[in-house]
């Protein structure tokens, strides 16, 4: 089975937006990233049809929201860690192709 190239997109972007945002000092860097790589994983997303791209838009866009309340808990990496774990497996099974 081969992964949809989404997959490593959502962490790119959740993980190495984050990465940009904190190590530039500059959150529109980091925001930047993010938004590039949901770019491409929403072209993937899309070959799927209008539901997938919706509900995985949201879980990715979810996924960074959830991540700033969830860092006061816990501390930044490991909430960017955990959401990201979240919406990598979430993509990688709404679009394997045994779906």
């Amino acid at each position: 089975m081969s992964t949809d190239l989404s997959v490593p997109a959502v962490a790119a972007g959740l993980i190495g937006g984050y990465a940009v945002a904190r190590y530039s000092g500059k959150r529109p860097l980091g925001g930047a990233v993010l938004a590039a790589a949901g770019v491409a994983a929403g072209s993937q997303w899309i070959k799927r049809g209008p539901a997938v791209t919706a509900a995985l838009s949201a879980a990715y866009l979810g996924a960074f929201g959830a991540s700033h309340p969830l860092a006061k808990k816990i501390g930044a990496w490991p909430s960017v860690l955990a959401v990201t774990a979240l919406a990598t497996g979430l993509t990688a099974v709404a679009t394997s192709s045994e779906v």
